[in-house]
């Protein structure tokens, strides 16, 4: 259940559609169509290389997961594919379209649901989607039924005429998403959406992102949790250090590695590792 007034509690089944119904989320998707190809995609900052030579595929229909530490580069990988940054070098095409050449297309193709909250606390959550759904023109009759379709969507219904200010971090988190969505985006770029929520928001969250999967959305989805992109993705990449280190399914790099072994990643001095277990 979400954490939330019980008026509003429910649980977001993945079979559970009726009036939420996701192709009010996204528009009819292909599944198994290339939506992001990003080729040696790189970012330098003087002598630094926070992401180096990076490559892989996104697919409508499927969660790509970028697993890694806290500074292996995937929230400035996430950067330069939302256009917030341009690459020192390769490029990234969405559907066809450069996110180096054609920034502004690329732009309302992508909703965006940063790891740091994208809201405004002293406007409500039907605000706060009105404001980003009018950033993108979308009609105000269209905006009414799509705020609405929203908020049920991520179970914010009854809160959604409370300001954002009096929303648990959970509620502030499923609303980031919903406001990533409500221009109907090609491509969804998730940064680390669980961070700081209890494990039941966290769980909420998990099942949203799986419906908009079902539904053939294509979407990157970044976390340091092991466990939370084996159950979510269906490719993971590995980063450390800017680098893709490992690619493949959740099967594929278990069996590769074995049963009940680290993967470990250094951060300067520190070092930490994540147990896998098949």
């Amino acid at each position: 259940m979400f954490a939330q007034s019980s008026s509003a509690q429910r649980n977001p089944r993945p079979d559970s559609h009726g009036d939420r119904s996701l192709t009010l989320v996204g528009t009819t998707r292909e599944p198994g169509i290339v939506a992001l190809h990003v080729d040696a995609l790189s970012k330098r900052y003087g002598d630094k290389e926070a992401v180096s030579g990076v490559s892989f595929d996104v697919r409508q229909g499927e969660i790509f997961g970028l697993l890694g530490l806290n500074g292996a580069g995937k929230t400035t990988l996430i950067s330069m594919l939302a256009t917030e940054r341009s690459p020192s070098g390769g490029d990234a095409l969405l559907l066809g379209h450069s996110i180096s050449a054609e920034r502004r297309a690329v732009r309302r193709m992508i909703g965006v649901a940063p790891q740091d909250f994208a809201l405004y606390p002293t406007l409500t959550g039907a605000e706060n989607l009105r404001f980003f759904g009018r950033i993108y023109d979308i009609e105000r009759a269209e905006l009414a039924n799509r705020v609405e379709q929203l908020l049920d969507f991520v179970g914010l219904q009854d809160r959604g005429n409370d300001r954002v200010a009096t929303y648990s971090g959970g509620m502030k988190r499923r609303l980031n998403l919903a406001v990533a969505l409500v221009h109907r985006p090609k491509l969804i770029l998730l940064d680390e959406p669980t961070a700081g929520v209890d494990p039941q928001s966290r769980e909420d969250i998990l099942n949203l992102v799986r419906r908009l999967r079902d539904d053939g959305n294509a979407i990157l989805y970044t976390t340091h949790y092991m466990e939370e992109a084996e159950r979510l993705s269906d490719h993971v990449a590995i980063m450390d250090h800017g680098k893709i280190i490992a690619l493949g399914t959740p099967r594929e790099l278990i069996a590769s590695i074995g049963v009940e072994h680290l993967v470990e990643f250094s951060a300067g001095s520190a070092a930490k590792a994540f147990q896998v277990d098949s």
